[in-house]
């Protein structure tokens, strides 16, 4: 029996104020993978595809992770959070009821490269209150098997556990990097578990995939990886939420009647207490 369950390619796309990048989950190929509303790599070293950046814009009713592989991105927001993740380091910010930041590349030439991932919150978190955290490099377990390496960003793994936290909701998310050797994933009880290729091609449990393909993948078995060349991949495993989805651009909600009260908010200047970003 196949563990691969299917393949999807990620489509271009532009966000922000015309940043360049690859829309993974959330295109017409691939919607919602709940609790996992969207998945974007952007990677250039051309300054004009990512230089103007994400300016000031809302979000409401859901988690957002940017994971960065090369380059520095800053982060300012209307709590008054600020900070920045430099190559191997992670920001993860819950906008909960609301909250308005600015993603700004903080370099003018040479490679941006890195992730963003939405994660969905439940009906009875979406109007909680916005958290942010900035995890440096140095923050994220390392696991060494052999010439494998797993950078744990959420979740566990061998004893070893993520700095993103999300209780009660915990998912995992590891970026995977095999040259010669294997890597071994048990099924830890997620129904949802899909790898996105980045680098190289790999083959799990014997089948093959290529850079550049997400794959959806068994929940229930043991997921054997092992690289045809060198490979990097990043791998995302939940159990769903399982309510309805209802998003109008950076809103997430339950029903159309919130995401409506939810631009409301926005236009009428009460989504977020404070608009001046730090």
């Amino acid at each position: 029996m196949s563990v691969i369950l299917a393949k999807h390619r990620g489509m271009p796309a532009q966000d922000g104020a015309g940043v360049k990048l690859t829309r993974i989950i959330n295109q017409p190929g691939l919607k919602h993978q709940d609790p996992f509303l969207m998945l974007d790599e952007f990677r250039s070293d051309n300054p004009d595809d990512y230089i103007a950046g994400f300016p000031p814009h809302p979000h409401r009713g859901f988690c957002t992770l940017t994971y960065m592989l090369a380059g520095t991105m800053e982060h300012k927001d209307s709590v008054g959070n600020s900070g920045e993740v430099d190559a191997g380091g992670v920001q993860w910010m819950k906008a909960a009821k609301g909250i308005i930041h600015a993603e700004m590349p903080k370099q003018v030439e040479g490679l941006m490269w890195g992730f963003q991932l939405w994660v969905n919150l439940p009906g009875n978190e979406k109007m909680s209150e916005p958290e942010w955290h900035d995890y440096p490099a140095a923050s994220i377990p390392e696991v060494k098997n052999g010439d494998a390496l797993i950078r744990i960003i959420s979740g566990k793994y061998q004893q070893q556990e993520g700095p993103v936290n999300a209780p009660g909701r915990d998912f995992l998310m590891l970026d995977v990097h095999l040259e010669s050797d294997s890597f071994s994933l048990p099924s830890q009880g997620q129904k949802r578990r899909l790898a996105y290729v980045y680098q190289g091609e790999l083959t799990v449990n014997g089948e093959g995939a290529k850079e550049g393909e997400l794959i959806l993948l068994d929940p229930a078995e043991t997921l054997d990886f092992s690289a045809t060349e060198h490979a990097r991949f990043i791998l995302l495993a939940a159990k769903p939420i399982e309510e309805p989805i209802a998003q109008y651009g950076p809103f997430v909600m339950n029903s159309s009647d919130q995401i409506e009260q939810a631009i409301k908010d926005y236009q009428s200047g009460q989504l977020a207490a404070n608009q001046k970003l730090s």
